[in-house]
């Protein structure tokens, strides 16, 4: 029985137009997404069979398989719900977000400044990977990281809440290669109300995430 299933979208495939159009998620979704799950439970199975018959000549590409598709799948499932067709602009108080639209503030002294980096960390990605707003524990503030493919340069512990996805499949048939306007354009899709969803979870296990000394 597999570990890991493939979520469903919690919308259809139009629901992202005009910033993404409705081919690039039922793509994105059903083949890449679903190609994460996939090798995230074959490579427990072939650490399993590893396990058996104690021979451990490749753990080494195995482990490192294993971290690639999983985080893969987490950072997607992650993705989806961080955006909605009716998101966008600037996290608020008014809006019921209030607690991290305070965050944002306190940790990168401005939304503004906030955004920028965000902005930055994902369109300089180099080749692939993720711009992150992440919630670190030990600091008890928010971080941005860029994360290399699905896993390198990440702070241990840190809790990922908003994500954006700059590898080529997931804009290259509707931006070609202008990975830049797309991040520009995700801007108009994030669901805060998911966002903040997310941080208040993380802050709430901060003492079981990571024990601070």
């Amino acid at each position: 029985m597999a570990t890991y299933t493939l979520p469903e979208l919690p919308y259809d495939y139009a629901a992202l137009e005009p910033v993404i159009n409705p081919q690039i998620v039922e793509l994105h979704h059903d083949k890449h997404h679903a190609a994460y799950v996939k090798g995230a439970n074959d490579t427990l199975e072939q650490l399993e069979e590893a396990r058996d018959k104690e021979a451990w000549g490749a753990i080494n590409g195995l482990q490192k398989n294993l971290a690639f598709h999983l985080s893969g799948h987490i950072l997607h499932s992650i993705y989806w719900h961080n955006m909605t067709g009716d998101g966008g602009g600037e996290p608020l108080a008014a809006d019921g977000v209030g607690d991290l639209a305070d965050a944002i503030t306190e940790s990168f002294g401005s939304y503004a400044g906030f955004k920028s980096q965000l902005t930055k960390a994902a369109a300089t990605t180099q080749g692939s990977g993720w711009g992150v707003l992440a919630y670190e524990p030990v600091s008890g503030k928010l971080i941005v990281e860029q994360v290399y493919d699905h896993q390198g340069n990440v702070g241990q512990g840190s809790v990922p809440i908003l994500v954006f996805d700059a590898w080529e499949h997931a804009f290259y048939l509707q931006y070609k290669n202008q990975k830049v306007d797309f991040i520009e354009a995700m801007w108009r899709v994030v669901n805060w109300q998911d966002v903040a969803k997310r941080y208040a979870a993380a802050k709430e296990r901060a003492d079981v995430l990571l024990l601070a000394p």
